[in-house]
């Protein structure tokens, strides 16, 4: 079984803390075989990853911010444009040939598209049924018991914004260390999950950088 977190930030998103380097040196340090780089509607971290030297396989791929929340795509090599409908945005990643899964879907702050869209689930490959950054666990149950009465593949991820907490969500994966294995691993369920929390602490101190982003991004330039 491969031990892949397929959801990780690097500095190439907006509210990424952490290089591409220390990503892949934290992942190597924690034993993991692969990593998702998945920054925010950009593919440069990824672009840059593959271009450096690592034991850990780097899996593209991208957090998209859709209208109804985020969606993230593997295994593609193009971005996929922001701000689209969320079925739009799955057509056009399925077109690319990716593997589509829908992130934290039930957490508030956090963008999840099965608050808004509740066919979502249905739509795309797997479900993120445990991301490291909740606070509490309700909504990471809640999407693992939908994923299983949907028969949608669960997978986890740290949703890493700082190195450290890499790993934090693993995937395990029956398949070959190559990309196209593992993502055909995971759509036919041959994948398992474990992780553990983000320290309360640092996901309060990240949550409020963020909305101290948002806010100043509303503001008017003088």
């Amino acid at each position: 079984m491969l031990r892949c977190d397929l959801h990780v930030h690097t500095s190439f998103s907006k509210d990424g803390e952490s290089s591409v380097e220390d990503c892949l040196r934290a992942a190597e340090e924690r034993g993991l075989d692969a990593i998702a780089i998945c920054d925010h509607d950009t593919i440069e971290g990824v672009r840059y990853a593959q271009s450096l030297t690592s034991p850990v396989l780097v899996i593209p791929g991208i957090e998209v911010s859709t209208h109804e929340g985020h969606m993230i795509a593997l295994g593609i090599d193009e971005p996929i444009p922001d701000g689209l409908p969320f079925e739009e945005s799955v057509a056009i990643a399925r077109r690319m040939g990716a593997l589509v899964i829908l992130p934290h879907p039930y957490h508030k702050w956090r963008h999840g598209v099965a608050l808004k869209l509740r066919d979502a689930l249905e739509m795309v490959d797997a479900v993120e049924s445990f991301n490291s950054r909740y606070i509490t666990g309700s909504a990471n149950r809640k999407a693992d018991r939908i994923a299983r009465e949907l028969g949608k593949p669960r997978v986890a991820g740290s949703d890493a914004h700082n190195a450290r907490f890499i790993g934090y969500g693993e995937t395990q994966v029956d398949a070959e260390n190559n990309i196209d294995a593992i993502l055909e691993a995971i759509r036919e369920g041959r994948c398992r999950i474990r992780g553990r929390m983000t320290p309360l602490r640092t996901y309060t101190r990240q949550s409020m950088r963020g909305a101290k982003r948002r806010i100043a991004r509303k503001m008017p330039h003088r």
